[in-house]
C-alpha cells in the first residue's frame, strides 16, 4: 500500500468514525426510546433500519467522496445485514449469556462491528 493510499484510507476511516458516531448516537437514542415499549431485538431492529438510509448518503458523500449510485445503494444494505447479524449475536451473548443490561449491550455490539462495517462499506461504495 502506497503512502498516498494509506493517507486516503486513514482519512476515510476518520470520517467514517465521525459519520458513524453521529448516526449511531441518533440510532442509539431511538433504541433507548423504543426500549420503553418494545423488547430489545425489536427496538434494535427498528432503530437500525432508520439509520441505514442516512448512513448510505453520509458515507457516500462525506466519507468516501463518491456520487451515489443505484448499484451501490442496492448493495449497501448488505453491509448492514452483515453488521446487523453480527450485532444481534453480540447482543444475545452480552444480554442472555453474560447478563449485561440491554441498554449497555448495544455499545459492545457497535464497537465489535466497526472494522467489518468500514471494510465492507468501502468496498461497496468504491466499486462501480
Amino acid at each position: 500500500m502506497t503512502a498516498e493510499l494509506r493517507r486516503r484510507v486513514a482519512g476515510e476511516f476518520v470520517r467514517f468514525l465521525i459519520v458513524g458516531g453521529t448516526n449511531t448516537a441518533v440510532a442509539y437514542a431511538l433504541y433507548l426510546l423504543l426500549l420503553r415499549w418494545l423488547h430489545y431485538p425489536v427496538a434494535y431492529s427498528l432503530a437500525y433500519l432508520a439509520g441505514i438510509s442516512v448512513g448510505y448518503f453520509m458515507n457516500t458523500w462525506f466519507v468516501f467522496r463518491q456520487k451515489p449510485s443505484r448499484r451501490a445503494a442496492l448493495r449497501y444494505p448488505l453491509v448492514y445485514l452483515v453488521q446487523y447479524l453480527l450485532s444481534l449475536l453480540v447482543l444475545h451473548v452480552a444480554v442472555d449469556l453474560l447478563g449485561v443490561p440491554a441498554w449497555l449491550a448495544l455499545a459492545f455490539a457497535i464497537v465489535a462491528t466497526i472494522p467489518v462495517t468500514f471494510a465492507l462499506s468501502r468496498l461497496i461504495i468504491h466499486a462501480r
